[in-house]
């Protein structure tokens, strides 16, 4: 039992690294194509209009969800409530189940 524990803790842990992981290297390609738009940006036009910062702006804004997953910011969807949830469901299943038989 409690190898199997520990077990579950590693895969938990280890699936966490590996999002954390992933956020980095999306961060990372953020920043390079977004230096590489700006730059672009000021090129063709010298800073007139800065359409780079839409891109940054939309991109931005999925990298802030990515973060919340990885790191786990998630107060209301976390782990918990999800077994909550699914113990839930699965209680109404059995009741529905024992009504009609």
């Amino acid at each position: 039992m409690e190898l199997d524990s520990k077990e579950n803790k590693y895969l938990r842990a280890k699936e966490q690294v590996a999002e954390i992981k992933k956020f980095y290297t999306s961060l990372l390609f953020y920043i390079v194509f977004i230096c590489f738009l700006g730059g672009l940006n000021y090129y063709t036009n010298e800073w007139r209009y800065m359409w780079f910062l839409w891109a940054a702006f939309g991109w931005g804004i999925g990298l802030v969800f990515q973060a919340a997953k990885a790191y786990k910011w998630t107060p209301f969807m976390n782990k918990n409530w999800e077994e909550r949830k699914i113990k839930e469901l699965m209680d109404e299943e059995e009741q529905n189940t024992t009504k009609w038989n």
